[in-house]
């Protein structure tokens, strides 16, 4: 396990824009990607549904046992350790891939959507943002945000793949689409003045990241209807597309660089989530 690069093989935006981070930040954050993929795969394998309980079983049973003899477990506690990460987010991560693992999964309301959001994905931008040394409150829930809006990109590009593998996250309509990624956008907009807190070394690969992701977003929007959204297949950002987010990403860095606002006003969408999580205790 310890060998593959799960961050180039799996989530390659995310790594076009790890590009842009010192060696060693890349390496936490490739660390972290790895434990959370290797976790995810479990859910998403083509395993019975026994098969797959039975191995998350072992795998979490791995985590809380620190088997360190798994090089996946032994990197993510010293994360935990070095960058002091509550473990009860790992924990709702292994809720949100738990939810996963059934026969058919349906998310009914906007409540579930953004619980199901921030577990699998939420959680991974709050770990991100510890490796990367940011420890203000409001920007912490900022990274948050910005998990939660990638993962609702994600939501609007896979739906058919999703539908395929019996799960609805939402309705199967360009109409649903569409709104998923207007809430998807009130997220990316709640994550951009945060970046300032980040170290500077750091900045810009996020910026690259944000860009990229929402790039998808707009891609799928330009589709204008179902039948043209279906037929695109799984919609991407080209190499030549990355390029020039990038660019327009050095945009944000002066932006970023030259403005006086900051994160402290931003009004985070977290109600119905923290009606189940305290997300302050996360933090």
């Amino acid at each position: 396990m310890s060998a593959k690069n799960y961050l180039a093989t799996y989530a390659k935006s995310f790594n076009w824009a790890g590009f842009f981070l010192p060696k060693d930040t890349y390496k936490k954050c490739s660390d972290l990607y790895d434990f959370c993929r290797v976790a995810d795969n479990i859910a998403d394998d083509e395993n019975t549904i026994e098969a797959k309980i039975e191995e998350f079983k072992k795998f979490k049973n791995n985590f809380e046992n620190k088997n360190f003899k798994d090089p996946v477990i032994k990197n993510i506690w010293e994360i935990i350790s070095e960058y002091n990460i509550s473990v009860e987010i790992i924990h709702d991560l292994f809720d949100g891939i738990n939810s996963d693992i059934k026969e058919q999964v349906k998310l009914n309301t906007k409540k579930e959507l953004l619980l199901y959001s921030y577990r699998v994905a939420g959680t991974v931008g709050l770990m991100m943002a510890k490796i990367l040394r940011v420890s203000k409150k409001n920007s912490l829930k900022s990274a948050i945000d910005l998990g939660i809006a990638m993962q609702l990109t994600n939501i609007s590009r896979d739906v058919i793949e999703d539908l395929n593998n019996n799960r609805i996250y939402i309705d199967k309509n360009f109409e649903n689409i569409k709104s998923t990624i207007e809430l998807s956008e009130k997220f990316y907009d709640n994550s951009f003045y945060s970046i300032k807190e980040i170290p500077l070394s750091f900045r810009f690969s996020i910026l690259v990241a944000r860009r990229i992701y929402r790039k998808i977003g707009y891609k799928i929007l330009n589709k204008k209807n179902f039948e043209n959204y279906k037929r695109s297949g799984k919609i991407y950002v080209t190499k030549l597309e990355k390029v020039v987010e990038t660019i327009f990403s050095s945009f944000d860095l002066i932006k970023l660089i030259l403005t006086n606002k900051n994160d402290d006003n931003i009004q985070h969408d977290h109600f119905l989530i923290n009606e189940e999580i305290d997300l302050n205790e996360r933090i």
